[in-house]
């Protein structure tokens, strides 16, 4: 019998070593599930993180978006009313040029054709009314050389020089205004083509000689709106 016991507890040991080794798997097996599990979850948790900033730089974005095309709208507005500003004062100066002409007594020879030189003045003007500066500056430079004695030259070179500071030609804008001043210092235009001839030296850098002009308006045509604009221009620090 004693030696039967050690084949016995032999045997016994034999079939224990399997079903503790089979327990040993089946625990290594459940925490690779687990460390599985948890490395999913991680990834679905970082994956929503994720998802939920991307939706908050979309949202953020958008109102971005609505905020810049309000101010764009407000900035068209704003240009859509300096035109209409810019056309009214086109309209109000032309007018009063007019008057001023009708009630002095006329210091150029009577036109071959009136109706043809009005036509071609006003047709210059409303180019420069609706914004095409390019196509203005031609048309008052055509109507200076077709029609050089005319009652209306001195207006058109003033335009002439308006159109060519609008359309960048600073220096043909000055020469415009200068003429206007040799030639006619004592036309109506004379008051305001001398403060564009500011806005013209302004326009070229030259913010000195601008303001030595703007004093000398004041001071030759102290009652016009031309002074009081330039006094106002000079008045901004």
């Amino acid at each position: 019998m004693k030696r039967l016991l050690p084949l016995a507890a032999l045997a016994a040991l034999s079939l224990a070593g399997p079903a503790q080794a089979g327990l040993f798997d089946d625990t290594e097996a459940r925490q690779q599930v687990i460390n599985l599990r948890q490395e999913l979850e991680n990834r679905l948790e970082t994956s929503n993180r994720g998802q939920l900033e991307l939706a908050n730089q979309n949202e953020q974005l958008r109102g971005e978006v609505a905020r810049l095309r309000g101010q764009l709208e407000v900035l068209l507005n704003e240009v859509e009313t300096l035109k209409q500003r810019q056309r009214d004062f086109y309209v109000d100066l032309d007018t009063r040029m007019r008057q001023l002409e009708t009630a002095a007594p006329p210091a150029a020879q009577i036109s071959a054709d009136p109706a043809a030189e009005t036509a071609a003045y006003e047709a210059a003007l409303n180019l420069l009314k609706d914004g095409k500066a390019r196509e203005a500056l031609t048309a008052f430079e055509s109507f200076i050389t077709q029609y050089p004695d005319s009652g209306s030259t001195p207006g058109a070179y003033f335009w002439a020089g308006n159109a060519a500071l609008q359309a960048k030609e600073v220096a043909s804008a000055g020469r415009h205004f200068n003429t206007v001043l040799g030639k006619w210092p004592n036309d109506v235009v004379a008051p305001d083509a001398m403060l564009g001839l500011a806005n013209s030296q302004q326009a070229m850098g030259d913010a000195r000689t601008a303001q030595r002009t703007l004093q000398s308006l004041i001071e030759r045509y102290p009652t016009s709106n031309a002074a009081q604009a330039a006094k106002q221009r000079l008045a901004k620090p």
